[in-house]
């Protein structure tokens, strides 16, 4: 079912933002939570400090890409946090951090692990 992978309600954004492990890039924080469940989830947070309303928006699509390219473990609610210097970032190194702070979570798929690391 589509939308399945998405937090959606305020209450699991602030289950995750406060009692999930946080890892720190210079363009986006994560923040992770075991949920459960056969199916990670996510959601994406950018405020205005990061921009106008295109640019938010913009980086929510970019994160999205990113996050739909990326195989994850099961099993986890993860936020997304864009900080203000992610609005200048290119999607190639949105791209980057996303999978460091996603492999130091040790929430990528294994084998996709190894064939990043062989390809970057």
């Amino acid at each position: 079912m589509k939308g399945e992978e998405y937090l959606t309600k305020p209450g699991q954004f602030i289950l995750v933002l406060s009692q999930g492990s946080s890892w720190v890039g210079n363009l986006v924080v994560m923040r992770a939570l075991p949920n459960g469940l056969k199916l990670s989830r996510y959601g994406l947070v950018a405020s205005k400090r990061v921009g106008k309303a295109v640019v938010r928006n913009r980086q929510k699509r970019l994160l999205r890409e990113i996050l739909r390219q990326t195989p994850l473990k099961p099993g986890w609610d993860i936020v997304f946090i864009t900080r203000p210097a992610a609005a200048n970032a290119s999607f190639t190194d949105l791209r980057q951090l996303v999978r460091h702070l996603l492999t130091q979570a040790k929430l990528l798929v294994e084998n996709y692990e190894k064939a990043c690391l062989s390809a970057d």
